[in-house]
């Protein structure tokens, strides 16, 4: 079977890719570090523990395996934190990528998906964002995505690597069979910590901004199963792997919800009242992004399948409800 180094393999986003190469004939060979990762989601190919741009590990990694291509998801995302910790995020999420990029040049991988993010964007002229919505980046998270997507581009031209850039709105959801799902400590993701509170686990939901110039005063967002996401990246895969030129794609379902339409539909799915309090804006935080990933599904053939906001939100709470502690202590 084909291998694919899925750096970051151990994480959300990462081990559902995992789940879904492998249930497509291809063997995941992931590297983490585990700081955000877990072992117990590795379950469909090796694991191989440390930092993404550990030269010598690379370099043992790509001996030992035919690693027909790379895929990126080692990024600190939290947008707060990258404003208040920016150096964190630029040593990360540029400088070791570039040392992940030189080692694949070295070892002859010419191929990546990587994940960028509509935090590229920044304040949208235009709704749904299209991929020709100038990239105006309003934190050092989207900075550091953009100046990747440019390294990407700029490497595609002096050595041949090829790339597909995904920008993703907001993942969410679950593995729709329960195997894998998402636990970050901490948990700054609004649909984890929606759920939590509906488990009675966290006592209050904090919503934070409630006047913004949207219908109710809270941001309003676009969010994209995780499943489709995996779809997405495999598409992409194949689109490299048959040859095809580098290219960049928005990741949304085209529909914006704000942080009150999930604790409503939140509070439907798991039969619970949710209480909530809000408090003020976050640093960063844009009013709206909603995307159209109307290229990726013409020339990708891209298809969700768990597209709306209660399939993604029980899929979520299925996950949740079953593992209350997440993965538990597993590192």
């Amino acid at each position: 079977m084909s291998e694919i180094l899925v750096v970051g393999g151990a994480g959300y986003i990462g081990s559902h890719m995992c789940k879904y190469l492998h249930a497509k004939g291809l063997t995941p060979v992931v590297l983490d570090n585990l700081s955000l990762g877990h072992k117990q989601s590795v379950k469909w190919g090796p694991l191989y523990e440390g930092e993404l741009d550990d030269k010598q590990l690379l370099a043992k990694i790509f001996k030992e395996h035919d690693i027909k291509a790379v895929m990126h998801f080692a990024a600190f995302c939290y947008v707060g934190e990258s404003v208040t910790e920016p150096l964190k995020y630029y040593q990360n999420n540029v400088a070791a990528t570039i040392g992940l990029l030189a080692s694949m040049l070295e070892h002859g991988v010419d191929k990546m998906i990587f994940s960028s993010s509509c935090a590229t964007y920044g304040e949208p002229e235009f709704l749904p964002i299209s991929e020709n919505e100038t990239q105006q980046p309003i934190n050092p998270y989207g900075r550091t995505k953009l100046m990747m997507e440019t390294i990407l581009d700029d490497l595609d031209n002096a050595n041949g690597l090829r790339s597909v850039c995904l920008r993703y709105f907001n993942a969410a959801g679950a593995d729709p069979e329960g195997e894998i799902g998402e636990d970050h400590t901490p948990e700054t993701h609004l649909i984890p910590l929606v759920l939590s509170a509906a488990l009675g686990r966290l006592k209050e939901l904090t919503v934070f901004g409630n006047d913004y110039l949207t219908e109710d005063g809270t941001c309003i967002r676009d969010y994209i199963h995780i499943n489709d996401l995996a779809q997405a990246h495999y598409l992409a895969l194949l689109h490299l792997l048959d040859g095809g030129s580098s290219k960049k794609y928005n990741l949304g379902n085209g529909n914006g919800y704000s942080i009150l339409d999930v604790i409503s539909t939140a509070s439907k799915v798991s039969g619970t009242d949710i209480a909530y309090t809000f408090a003020d804006r976050r640093d960063g935080d844009p009013a709206i992004l909603v995307g159209s990933a109307a290229r990726a599904i013409q020339e990708l053939n891209w298809k969700p399948e768990f597209n709306t906001l209660e399939t993604i939100l029980q899929t979520a709470w299925d996950w949740h409800s079953t593992n209350p502690d997440g993965y538990g202590e597993d590192k």
